[in-house]
């Protein structure tokens, strides 16, 4: 089961990261695309609404691969001068406490999602609805809350020592 649920975290992620790349990649168009055209004063209409989106898409979206691949920083100058076990218990605590707050943060989003669906709330410029945004804010939390579990999961078995 361990196996199975880390392989299929990492199909999510990969294609989670494959389209924060995407927004990424439309994120330096668009900007270059308005820097160009601002110097023959037409400026692309909406742009700043559309960098909110996309940059909060690529950060959400980015989220649990960075987690999977241990690529946050972490500052554990504290943490290693404690001994193994208590450093296993810790890292378990913080990833369960992790999951449920990103859990919790995914559930929250994907409702307020559905109440901006329902009133069918509009940016200012493009007329644009937010709720798909959301709701790709909501997945990439919920997936990390995901992989935050995994990792409890994960810390729960017996070490290598055949300590637990």
């Amino acid at each position: 089961m361990d196996k199975a649920l880390e392989k299929l975290i990492g199909w999510v992620n990969r294609w989670l990261v494959l389209t924060a790349g995407v927004f990424l990649v439309a994120m330096i168009l668009l900007t270059c695309a308005n820097i160009g055209l601002r110097i023959a004063w037409l400026p692309i209409q909406g742009t700043f609404e559309l960098m909110g989106f996309f940059g909060a898409l690529v950060t959400a979206l980015s989220l649990a691969y960075t987690q999977a691949q241990r690529g946050h920083i972490a500052v554990d100058v504290l943490i290693n001068t404690f001994p193994p076990l208590v450093r296993r218990l810790l890292g378990l605590v913080n990833s369960a406490v992790c999951a449920v707050f990103f859990a919790v943060v995914a559930w929250q989003l994907a409702d307020k999602a559905a109440v901006l669906r329902q009133t069918g709330e509009l940016t200012e410029t493009l007329r644009v609805p937010y709720y798909p945004f959301t709701y790709g804010v909501a997945a990439g939390c919920a997936i990390l809350a995901v992989v935050f579990f995994a990792e409890a999961v994960k810390g729960l078995r017996p070490s290598r020592g055949g300590r637990k």
